[in-house]
């Protein structure tokens, strides 16, 4: 766990009212949880150009803005190198872009931002990988009851 630095803090009467729905709408947050959280997302996208959070089922997570979620574009990034592992790293991005649709610019602001918070991404990416294998097995176990 990190070590947690007291700060005091006073918020404007209507940040402090946002704060409170907030925290209100995420159970499991506390008060100061919540202005932690908010705050390093805020100092993150401050940091990442183009980096935003969203709420999902495995929590908040970072997305680009206009974009998918920064873990989709590592993890096809990964996988267009596994396929392709000659090619060079403008290729590699140009691949991956051409691809998906995705401007060159995100997929760089995608990267950089997983190069600062490399665990946080991976764990992103094996939970995704977990839950497509799980549900590819619940698939053919119901193609094996349902055969002829």
């Amino acid at each position: 766990m990190a070590k947690r630095a007291p700060t005091p803090v006073r918020f404007d009467e209507a940040v402090a009212v946002r704060l409170a729905a907030f925290t209100a709408a995420h159970p499991g947050l506390s008060l100061s949880s919540a202005a932690n959280l908010l705050i390093d997302e805020g100092l993150r996208m401050h940091e990442h150009p183009g980096i935003t959070f969203r709420s999902g089922p495995t929590g908040r997570r970072a997305g680009l803005v206009g974009g998918p979620d920064v873990w989709e574009v590592i993890r096809a990034l990964r996988s267009a190198r596994a396929a392709e592992p000659d090619l060079a790293e403008e290729a590699l991005v140009a691949l991956v872009c051409d691809n998906t649709a995705l401007p060159v610019r995100l997929a760089r602001t995608a990267v950089h931002y997983w190069a600062a918070f490399p665990d946080e991404v991976d764990a992103e990416i094996k939970a995704a990988d977990e839950a497509e294998l799980a549900a590819e097995r619940a698939w053919q176990r119901e193609q094996e009851l349902l055969a002829r």
